[in-house]
């Protein structure tokens, strides 16, 4: 089943040519935030708490999303929806134990994400203008990479649920943005400040080094833990943009063309675990931007329309409603 903002675009709105743009802004941005980064955290993880070598590391992710791309989206679907819920427990799990062994720091630490967040000189060194732009500039790129909210992703795979009306799935995709940022991310931030602070001499200045780090304060189970956690949650980012980035493909020239990218994102998978992680950070930024133009346009232009639907199901309590026998009447 297709679906996505693509969609939106060109039958809503009517606008063919942005509908072209956003797939092609999603094929870009599904090697970058969706696999290059992610093969890189792999295999920078791997070498730093098991000294495997990042080549092995690629190879290894490549092969993996190999096998589970070949049966389509039921494997995608198979093998995230076993593993991420568990490993997402596990993980919290992990954070609170290291919150608790850091508990002497962990208001020190909210004190000190609150103040930089809004402290003029924290990104710019005093030249408030600068450090304004540069504050949004990262704080921007690094929510979109969190949670997507606003690039249109979430759409292309809420498409293919089976659901009684629209609202009821977007009520369902909208707490993934809950659970990854105000959750998941929200815990690691307090757990990598507050150990910072509880041991001065961290100096790493990569996220998954760091990372590992502050997990390797629980004896003997932290580091696996985290490096199990990490492999589990990238390498189903992985899969699923995967996904994305097929549907858009699809759409632009049929289902021909997706055999040439699955090839392309499998072998891509092996670059981003090898390549420096500033140039897979910088690519990450700038196709999520692109991508999520012309989502923006399509959600503001179609406003109206989300209105009207969220009130009909919603605010009317009807999210029982079948919508397509409403549509549909016998």
């Amino acid at each position: 089943m297709l679906g996505g903002p693509m969609y939106a675009l060109e039958r809503g709105l009517g606008l063919k040519w942005l509908a072209v743009l956003f797939c092609v802004f999603t094929a870009l941005a599904s090697f970058g935030i969706g696999n290059l980064v992610q093969s890189n955290a792999i295999s920078l993880l791997c070498h730093e708490t098991y000294n495997v070598p990042v080549e092995l590391s690629g190879a290894v992710i490549a092969i993996g999303v190999a096998l589970v791309v070949i049966f389509g989206v039921k494997g995608i679907a198979r093998v995230c929806s076993a593993f991420v819920p568990f490993m997402a427990l596990l993980y919290v799990i992990g954070c609170v134990c290291i919150l608790i062994i850091n508990h002497a720091f962990v208001a020190d630490a909210i004190h000190l994400i609150v103040v930089s967040a809004f402290n003029p000189e924290a990104a710019g060194g005093g030249f408030v203008g600068g450090s304004i732009i540069m504050t949004a500039r990262y704080g921007i790129a690094r929510g979109l990479f969190s949670n997507e909210s606003g690039m249109g992703s979430a759409p292309i795979v809420a498409a293919a649920a089976r659901t009684r009306n629209p609202v009821r799935q977007a009520l369902v995709s909208s707490t993934g943005t809950f659970w990854d940022t105000v959750v998941i991310c929200a815990l690691t931030g307090l757990v990598l400040v507050s150990s910072i602070l509880a041991y001065p001499d961290i100096s790493y200045s990569d996220g998954p080094a760091l990372t590992k780090v502050a997990f390797d304060k629980i004896p003997y189970i932290g580091a696996p833990l985290l490096t199990f956690g990490i492999i589990t949650f990238a390498f189903s980012t992985i899969l699923g943009w995967c996904y994305y980035g097929e549907k858009s493909i699809e759409y632009l020239g049929g289902k021909r063309l997706t055999l040439v990218y699955r090839g392309i994102f499998i072998v891509a998978t092996f670059f981003g675990a090898v390549i420096k992680l500033a140039v897979v950070w910088n690519l990450a930024d700038f196709t999520n931007a692109l991508m999520a133009i012309p989502n923006l346009v399509s959600l503001l232009m179609l406003s109206g329309v989300i209105a009207a639907e969220t009130k009909k199901y919603l605010w009317n309590n009807r999210l029982d409603a079948d919508a397509d026998a409403e549509d549909n009447p016998q």
